[in-house]
């Protein structure tokens, strides 16, 4: 599972990874509002990827920056068609992003039902194409990584 690590060029370090209710206050908003502001009302779906809010999300995602990458990824989401398999893949991410927080919060079964929420989810996406640069393989394996986490504690 992912944790605190380096970033790729261009995206910010979050001021701290946030865990609601424990230690500092809730991040300001406007912190990430330029990384949201990447995905304007003309931003394509096929061209989401490309945008720093996505980009940052599964970067926040990998690095254990699990507020964060909801908090980023939402902009995305607001972008896509309802029932599209884009949306349905979002909607996965935040939700696995949701499940590592509580794990890290030691709230296993929160983040196991949140990862049984993402199979859900994924099980909606056609197999055979890969959605936002993500293929199901790869999500599930990390989906897989998080519940090998949570039976290991």
């Amino acid at each position: 599972m992912g944790e605190l690590r380096e970033l790729p060029p261009g995206v910010p370090v979050p001021p701290m990874a946030y865990l609601p209710g424990i230690g500092e206050d809730e991040p300001a908003k406007e912190w990430f509002a330029p990384i949201k502001a990447s995905v304007t009302a003309t931003v394509d779906v096929q061209d989401l990827p490309q945008t720093q809010a996505w980009i940052a999300g599964r970067a926040y995602l990998q690095a254990g920056y699990f507020w964060e990458c909801h908090e980023v990824l939402e902009a995305v989401w607001t972008r896509t068609p309802e029932g599209s398999a884009e949306r349905d893949m979002v909607q996965a991410l935040i939700q696995l992003a949701n499940a590592r927080m509580k794990h890290r919060m030691d709230r296993p079964r929160a983040a196991a039902r949140l990862c049984a929420m993402v199979r859900a989810q994924l099980a909606r996406c056609p197999s055979d194409r890969v959605i936002l640069g993500l293929t199901l393989p790869q999500v599930r394996a990390w989906v897989s990584q998080t519940e090998t986490a949570l039976k290991i504690r």
